[in-house]
């Protein structure tokens, strides 16, 4: 019996992401599990910038891109190790999207950059919210990369 028949994997497509996504696909393929890769294109920061202006339709259209080819990447990478992954691409809050989605998996594989201090304070940390709120277990892949 397995313990985890569908895995989330949330990936940006960033180096720290994919430590995770190479580990959930391994874990997949140990327990045959079905994949959902999830990029979430985070609305809520391309409103505004930190100084004040808006964000143009262009640069959201090259996020939207950005998150497709992150989730692509995991498939084609599943599809490679004989993992059957299925796509999804989000717009909105990361952390939100990734709890809701957490109601219809088994785990979630995901990365951390581990920031800490004010970073962390002013922040927050998707992966700290998901752990607390995910409907299902959340598997942390702390990054061996410097930041």
């Amino acid at each position: 019996m397995n313990m985890f028949n569908n895995i989330l994997i949330p990936t940006d497509g960033s180096d720290y992401a994919n430590e995770a996504v190479a580990k959930a696909l391994q874990l997949a393929k140990i327990m045959n599990a079905q994949v959902t890769a999830m990029s979430v294109v985070d609305t809520g920061s391309l409103a505004h910038y930190k100084d004040g202006s808006r964000t143009s339709l262009g640069e959201f259209d090259y996020d939207q891109t950005g998150a497709k080819d992150a989730v692509d990447k995991v498939s084609k990478e599943g599809s490679e190790m004989g993992v059957n992954v299925k796509t999804i691409v989000k717009n909105g809050s990361p952390a939100h999207e990734i709890i809701e989605e957490s109601k219809n998996n088994d785990l979630i594989v995901m990365s951390s950059l581990g920031n800490t201090g004010l970073t962390h304070l002013l922040v927050g940390s998707v992966a700290e919210k998901v752990i607390r709120f995910a409907a299902c277990p959340v598997l942390v892949v702390k990054s061996s990369k410097k930041k």
